[in-house]
C-alpha cells in the first residue's frame, strides 16, 4: 500500500485530500469504484420447460373443452344461467365466496404495488402483515367455495363434479399470473446522492 497515514499497530489509513484523489500515489484503481455509476440489469425472467408449458396447455385445453361441451346438450354458461337441475342457492353463496377471494386478492395486490413503488419501509411490514393475516380467510373463503359448487353441480354431473372443479381452478391459476398487469414486476430505479 502506498502513501497513507499511519494508524496505531503499523497500519495506514488513506485520508482524501481533494475531490481529485487521495494523498497516494493514484495508482489505486479501485478507489474511484464507488462513485461510478452501476447499472443494475434486472434478473432474467424464468426460463418454462417444454414440460411446463405442454401441463399448462393441457390445463387450458381442459377447461375450454368443460366450458364449450357442458353436459353435452349445451355449454357450461347457459347451463349455470338457465339449467333447472342446478342448487341455486349453494351457487349463488359459492359465486360470493370467489368474490371476496378476488378482492382479497386485488387489495394485497393493490398494497403490494404500493409498497413496491413508493418503497416505504412501514409499507413493507403493512404488506406483511396484511398478506399473512388474510390468508386463512382466503383459504377458508376457497374451499367452502368449492364445496357448495360440488354441492351446486353436483345434480348435472355427479361424482365427475370434483374433477371438472379442480381443473376450472388449475385453468385460473395459469392464467391469473398474465391478467396482473405488471403491477409486481421489480423496479430498477437507482437513485444516486453523489
Amino acid at each position: 500500500m502506498s502513501g497513507g497515514t499511519p494508524v496505531g499497530g503499523g497500519r495506514f489509513m488513506r485520508q482524501r485530500h481533494s475531490q481529485g484523489g487521495y494523498a497516494s500515489s493514484g495508482d489505486d484503481l479501485e478507489d474511484d469504484a464507488c462513485s461510478r455509476h452501476r447499472t443494475f440489469l434486472p434478473p432474467p425472467p424464468p426460463r418454462r420447460t417444454w414440460i411446463e408449458m405442454l401441463e399448462n396447455f393441457l390445463w387450458l385445453a381442459s377447461a375450454a373443452f368443460i366450458l364449450y361441451f357442458g353436459d353435452q346438450h349445451s355449454n357450461l354458461i347457459y347451463l349455470l344461467c338457465h339449467d333447472d337441475r342446478i342448487r341455486r342457492l349453494p351457487l349463488y353463496l359459492g359465486m360470493i365466496g370467489i368474490g371476496l377471494n378476488v378482492l382479497i386478492f386485488i387489495y394485497t395486490t393493490i398494497l403490494a404495488w404500493s409498497v413496491r413503488r413508493f418503497g416505504e419501509a412501514w409499507g413493507l411490514k403493512k404488506w406483511e402483515i396484511t398478506s399473512i393475516s388474510v390468508l386463512p380467510f382466503a383459504t377458508v373463503f376457497g374451499i367452502i367455495s368449492f364445496c357448495l359448487f360440488s354441492f351446486a353441480l353436483w345434480p348435472i354431473w355427479s361424482f365427475l363434479t370434483i374433477p371438472l372443479l379442480f381443473t376450472l381452478f388449475m385453468a385460473c391459476m395459469v392464467v391469473i399470473p398474465y391478467i396482473i398487469f405488471g403491477t409486481l414486476r421489480p423496479q430498477y430505479d437507482e437513485f444516486r446522492t453523489d
